[in-house]
């Protein structure tokens, strides 16, 4: 059996999979677009190896900084281990819902390729492309950065035609908006005293063009500010802002993207949750 457990950023999906797998003597496949990288610890929440509690995690901390880790690549790597424990009890976690829906349903992309910059191509050369790959495309034609993104993007399967391939159950932790963005603010201040800034900096001098340090949360913030643009205080705020923003952005994607069935988080008796999951998760068993 295939369970899945999903939610926005720190609502404690990690803990609910470590006794899930204890539970059901199961794996857990990483489903965090950014703890696949290595290095990238502190930022990214990664699981430390005590709190793995000797449960096997795979799809974690495997990539370098330096490489470009795609979502047609963590298809491949999904199915592959689905395949090679589908006799076992799996727990898929994590909050990158694309990726999740990419290795479960039947997505469909191109032959993946390098990302083209288009250089010597005008912004209406472009859009030209643009139209030619869709018509209806509603980038602006002179939007170059998002033109370029929209042509590199792999072609996937009409959302219509989308079918669920395993036999997964879609379990989401949920916990009032308020309480979520507490959670949050106080998980970065937290970050920050393990030494967050520590983390960044050391891997900006190592890969200063690596593509998952320029776009994900928790580290891209810190790069205005070593190139003194910015001040520590405003990355601070920047980072607590943009995850708020993006829990946000990750209810409503699992609420229009995926038939879940949602818990209230009791993070004053988790026992009590827990319970909760298991009785659904036992009713649900085939």
């Amino acid at each position: 059996m295939i369970v899945c457990i999903v939610g926005p950023t720190g609502v404690g999906k990690t803990k609910m999979s470590i006794e899930l797998a204890k539970k059901y003597n199961g794996v857990i496949f990483n489903c965090d677009a950014t703890q696949i990288y290595q290095e990238l610890n502190i930022g990214s929440a990664k699981v430390a190896e005590e709190e793995k509690e000797g449960i096997p995690h795979y799809l974690i901390d495997f990539v370098s900084p330096s490489e470009s880790y795609t979502v047609y690549n963590y298809q491949k790597d999904l199915r592959e281990l689905l395949e090679k424990f589908k006799n076992r009890f799996i727990i898929i976690v994590g909050g990158t819902g694309l990726y999740l829906k990419a290795g479960l349903y039947n997505y469909e992309f191109q032959e993946e390729k390098k990302e083209e910059t288009y250089e010597g191509l005008t912004d209406e050369e472009l859009y030209v492309l643009a139209l030619k790959k869709d018509k209806n495309c509603p980038i602006h034609p002179h939007n170059r950065k998002r033109l370029i993104r929209f042509l590199n993007r792999e072609k996937e399967s009409k959302k219509e035609e989308l079918k669920l391939l395993y036999n997964a159950l879609f379990i989401g932790l949920t916990t009032k908006r308020e309480h979520l963005y507490s959670i949050i603010n106080q998980r970065v201040d937290k970050m920050l005293q393990e030494g967050l800034l520590e983390e960044v900096k050391n891997l900006y001098e190592k890969y200063p063009e690596s593509k998952i340090l320029h776009s994900a949360i928790g580290y891209k913030e810190f790069i205005p500010f070593f190139k003194k643009e910015e001040t520590l205080e405003n990355v601070i705020e920047n980072i607590k802002q943009n995850s708020r923003h993006y829990a946000k952005r990750q209810y409503t994607w699992f609420n229009n993207q995926m038939d879940i069935k949602w818990f209230e988080v009791n993070y004053s008796h988790f026992d009590e949750t827990i319970a909760q999951v298991l009785e659904y998760i036992n009713e649900n068993k085939k």
